[in-house]
């Protein structure tokens, strides 16, 4: 027998997800190919041995490509003070790269990635995998370096609105 299999719309999709609350981060890469941010809240564990993260990239933006291109990512939990800083990376003002990473303090770890001094926790990875998934760049990457966890609560996006834990 066959699973059913039924085509979900996208619009219906979407709205049904605005109701999963996610922690919002900030994931940064710098390098050869140049510096990007980008804010999302689709980050998860994969392994503490060795430690592996998982982000998801929309592919509709080219700029998004400097990830792979330069292997290296930091993944940085934001703060429940971080909206600004969340929105700025979110595109909020339409600001250059330059201008977006001139709006906080950075620290660099192993890989050169930016890592948000002000984060709750800061995730420096080397990239594993990339593999396209639908509309989206689904990123492994093992954690070579961690910034000092710091104290304050957790920002989380749901219902289209951020919110602090």
């Amino acid at each position: 027998m066959k699973p059913h299999v039924s085509a979900i719309d996208a619009l219906a999709f979407r709205e049904a997800m605005s109701h999963f609350a996610a922690a919002v981060n900030l994931v940064t890469t710098d390098g050869p190919a140049g510096r990007r941010g980008v804010t999302v809240t689709s980050v998860c564990a994969v392994s503490d041995t060795p430690a592996t993260i998982l982000v998801c990239l929309n592919r509709s933006s080219p700029a998004n490509q400097l990830f792979e291109r330069n292997g290296v990512f930091a993944v940085n939990v934001l703060a429940d003070r971080s909206e600004e800083v969340a929105r700025v990376f979110a595109g909020e003002g339409k600001l250059d790269a330059e201008a977006r990473f001139a709006a906080a303090r950075w620290l660099r770890l192993e890989t050169g990635a930016p890592v948000l001094a002000d984060a709750l926790v800061g995730f420096d990875c080397r990239l594993l995998e990339a593999r396209t998934v639908a509309t989206h760049q689904v990123m492994i990457g093992e954690v070579v370096g961690l910034a000092e966890p710091q104290a304050g609560g957790s920002l989380l996006y749901r219902a289209r609105n951020y919110h602090a834990l």
